[in-house]
């Protein structure tokens, strides 16, 4: 106003935070999953608790920067660091250039699902969480034997790997992968420790792959959990009633049927086409998409054709003969579940 002081607008504060967050330079990005570990006492402890001896070669998932690293480098004879970010990949050699690590570290540039890993060890590992699943099943079926993984999860995911049954988080995730290792949860690492902060807290969880492994076929043992968690909280009775399921497993019964007459009327010359039967496998993944009560109607498989009563009944009845019928999934154990398919296989009933 004309005879008044002007007053000088202060510029307004943003409340938006900035989408990449920066440490050397290098900005962090939240949809690729890039969260660096600041926290100097955690990184000591994880360290620690993987139990890394000076002979050890270490594989490591996504180093990021290199804070990880350098601890890694420090208590083992080697790291192999895994990550895909070139940036990253230039700022961790330009780190350890010069230094006494420098020949002690090697740096894969690729994703680590799409690369062969090379031997190792132990595995000590801050991953992007959402190559969570399919990362510890790379792991775990590894060509090479390793003595323990000690790895950074979303926090729930770390639990239902780690859950027991009757457990709220027990789900097929949780036998799969405890079927062929020793799972352990080391310490819960709050979302702050993080740069930038994730939107969840996390948790530690130590892998001990199982030495000699399981003796199942994986493509079975992973068919045969999918149909059995549908629906984890309603009984198997009225999970291996449903159409779908009943279709699925008289089409596999039947193939096998076929390909043993085979068999025995043509000797080898079957034998090529009973090796392609693993190959109807539902697949490995481990989504664990298992559905909730509410989520689906159950098809009951009531009015079907007189041949496919019949299969329904021998279901029914390898059920029946291990007191199976009205067991629910989230209250059966490993050894339960290694039982219930042993019934199934020795009726000729395969989930492949």
């Amino acid at each position: 106003m004309a005879g008044g002081k002007m007053r000088k607008e202060k510029p307004k504060a943003s409340n938006r935070a900035p989408s990449n967050h920066y440490q050397g330079g290098i900005s962090f990005h939240k949809s690729k999953g890039q969260h660096i570990l600041k926290n100097p006492l955690l990184v000591d402890s994880i360290v620690q608790k993987a139990g890394i001896k000076s002979t050890d070669v270490i594989l490591e998932i996504g180093p990021g920067t290199g804070n990880l690293t350098k601890k890694l480098l420090e208590a083992g004879k080697e790291v192999i660091a895994v990550e895909l970010d070139s940036r990253m990949v230039l700022e961790l050699q330009r780190r350890f250039q010069g230094t006494p690590y420098s020949n002690r570290l090697k740096v894969i540039q690729g994703d680590v699902l799409k690369t062969e890993l090379p031997r190792f060890d132990i595995c000590v590992a801050n991953i992007p969480y959402q190559i969570s699943s399919p990362l510890t099943f790379k792991l775990l079926f590894h060509p090479t034997s390793f003595r323990c993984a000690v790895i950074m999860y979303q926090r729930e995911f770390a639990m239902r790997l780690v859950a027991q049954p009757g457990d709220n988080l027990y789900c097929r995730l949780s036998v799969n992968t405890q079927l062929y290792a020793r799972v352990s949860h080391l310490l819960k690492v709050g979302k702050n420790n993080f740069r930038p902060p994730p939107k969840v807290d996390s948790s530690v969880v130590r892998i001990e792959p199982r030495r000699p492994g399981p003796q199942v076929n994986k493509k079975e043992w992973d068919g045969f959990l999918r149909v059995c968690f549908i629906r984890k909280n309603k009984t198997l009775g009225s999970i291996f009633k449903q159409k779908s399921v009943l279709s699925m497993l008289e089409k596999n019964y039947k193939t096998l049927q076929a390909v043993l007459a085979s068999l025995q009327n043509n000797g080898d010359a079957a034998l090529n086409t009973s090796m392609d039967l693993g190959d109807q496998s539902m697949g490995m993944e481990d989504d664990d998409n298992e559905m909730d009560d509410d989520d689906m109607e159950m098809d009951e498989g009531e009015g079907d054709g007189e041949e496919t009563s019949e299969f329904k009944e021998k279901v029914m009845n390898v059920l029946k003969e291990g007191g199976f019928e009205e067991k629910r999934s989230s209250k059966l154990s490993q050894q339960e579940f290694l039982y219930l398919l042993s019934l199934f296989n020795k009726s000729g009933i395969h989930f492949t």
